[in-house]
């Protein structure tokens, strides 16, 4: 183990907890900054990380700096210091994200942002404790491995998904680079992302030297070449731009919405006060309106050429007892226009949990192909029971459709599906709707279908499987037309849909192989000091 260099003195920074020696053959020194620069460099970190979770107002360039500085004002830090305060950058992140996209500030949510933080804070522990134990090739790759798991395990066993804290989401207009996403999953990108951040600290460290240089130099080239392979999938594997079919997608008026509430006499998303207390007769009249608006823009959507249409989430509101009935007329409608009809409907049911959310396709022969009900209710906002079984996928002239509903898309895991179209009913409001189908997009990219969002009150896009806008709607104002979209019936085979986040598990492997080794490492060294004691005694 190095020396300190001359002239650090006694002191908090001169502690070995403060400033980590280089170990196992790093052949350089570094002096532990001044308090007020450590610092600085986390009030650093935190800034640029408010602008990179994911929300409304992310800078892309600010994702790939902000774990830069917090690894160094960790690194030089002593860590009963320095992890509770980059777990408060983390927590400020999740609220600073919650209030730009107006999530509602409840006790669930600050669970949920308590929660996060704590688990983004386990890679920079890793770094901290682990990687230091380790020579230069595993402290470089122990950082940004923690994080793919880290990620990945959040992404795939928590209730909020990737919602927040996925950082491909913040690269959203890098298409060349996403396209990593086709061959290694979703979380890849913060694997890149934290690579560069421990080569830049490799090198900050130690200096500006040849040998000092080559970590950087290698992270560089690496991500050169997932950019550079990127751009050559979009130049010379151009997504299909024919055969294509036309899709609509629609909306119920707000206006409309209003209207039904008003002759309903009752809040329509108040479900258990619509199901307990409001009068059946009133309540049909309130949906009725809606169903004329939803079945007549239909038919004219039909009629301008759409062979698929489908309505944004919870756009028909029906009491249960209602349901035979509306389904036949839609039925009826489908087979008249001939089309492949989507209806996305909140069905309020008698008992708790008083509602439930899904979707049924029916054919233009007039079969239904499928009912499926949303597997992922929005924690704390919304009560229904997930659903079960697997993402529905139908062969149709058309190509091979499938279907979520919402808030499905943030967990790629279920996403991962052998379609050509991939039909998405969401139901926003205006600060989340942009960001929330931009985080949608990423799963066309990754499984190689179209992925088209009809979005109620925030923004209606469709993309092709290379994460190009083939078209898009904003839907905040009162009375928006229904969105009439082209888009191809062929999708690709990608890597990821193929072998799953295997990448991800790679990374899993390899974080436990890291805290295995600092184990074994940090117990033999202990055992050689004893020896060494005993020894001189």
């Amino acid at each position: 183990m190095g020396g300190r260099t001359a002239g650090t003195g006694p002191g908090p920074d001169s502690n070995e907890e403060t400033a980590p020696a280089l170990r196992h053959g790093d052949d350089s020194e570094h002096r532990s900054p001044p308090e007020h620069r450590r610092y600085l460099w986390l009030g650093l970190g935190l800034f640029f990380q408010l602008f990179a979770v994911g929300g409304r107002w992310d800078l892309t360039l600010f994702a790939w700096v902000f774990q830069i500085f917090l690894l160094r004002f960790l690194r030089t830090s002593r860590p009963q210091v320095g992890l509770p305060l980059v777990w408060l950058v983390g927590v400020a992140g999740g609220l600073f994200w919650a209030v730009q996209l107006a999530v509602p500030l409840t006790f669930l949510t600050f669970v949920g942002v308590l929660s996060l933080a704590s688990g983004g804070l386990v890679p920079f522990a890793v770094d901290r404790f682990v990687s230091t134990r380790l020579r230069s090739l595993g402290r470089l790759l122990a950082f940004p491995a923690a994080l793919t798991a880290t990620s990945f395990l959040v992404g795939t066993f928590n209730p909020f998904g990737t919602a927040y804290g996925l950082p491909a989401v913040t690269q959203h207009t890098n298409l060349a680079l996403l396209q990593v996403l086709a061959v290694a999953g979703p979380y890849a990108i913060g694997f890149l992302i934290g690579g560069v951040a421990t080569a830049v600290n490799h090198l900050w460290e130690r200096g500006l030297t040849r040998h000092a240089a080559r970590p950087a130099l290698a992270a560089a080239a690496v991500l050169a070449v997932v950019v550079i392979g990127g751009q050559a999938r979009l130049a010379f594997a151009p997504a299909p731009t024919s055969p294509t079919v036309r899709i609509a997608g629609i909306n119920p008026d707000m206006a409309v919405n209003a209207e039904a509430a008003r002759l309903a006499g009752t809040d329509l998303d108040d479900f258990e006060a619509v199901s307990r207390t409001a009068d059946p007769a009133a309540m049909r009249a309130g949906t009725d309106v809606i169903a004329d608006q939803l079945f007549a823009d239909t038919r004219l959507a039909a009629r301008t050429g759409a062979k698929i249409v489908f309505w944004s989430e919870n756009a028909a509101r029906l009491l249960s007892s209602d349901v035979p009935a509306f389904q036949a007329e839609a039925v009826e409608l489908a087979r008249q226009e001939g089309i492949y009809l989507n209806m996305a409907m909140n069905i309020y049911l008698p008992d708790p949990p008083y509602v439930r959310d899904q979707t049924v396709l029916v054919g233009p022969d007039g079969n239904v192909l499928w009912t499926y009900e949303k597997h992922h209710p929005i924690p704390g906002l919304e009560p229904n029971t997930p659903g079960e079984g697997p993402v529905p996928v139908v062969e149709t002239p058309y190509g091979r459709l499938s279907n979520v509903i919402c808030y499905d898309a943030d967990f790629p895991a279920m996403m991962k599906v052998d379609a050509d179209i991939m039909l998405v009913p969401g139901g926003d409001w205006p600060e989340i709707g942009r960001i929330h189908t931009r985080m949608a997009s990423l799963r066309a990219i990754e499984n190689g279908y179209t992925l088209v969002r009809q979005d109620f009150n925030g923004s209606s896009q469709a993309f092709d499987y290379q994460g190009h806008v083939l078209s898009q709607q904003d839907t905040t104002p009162d009375d928006t037309p229904f969105w009439i979209v082209d888009v191809p019936t062929n999708g690709t085979t990608t890597v990821y849909r193929v072998v799953g986040d295997v990448f991800a598990w790679l990374c899993a492997a390899a974080t436990l192989i890291t805290l295995g080794c600092a184990v074994r490492i940090s117990r033999t060294q202990r055992l050689n000091t004893r020896k060494r004691t005993h020894e001189t005694t």
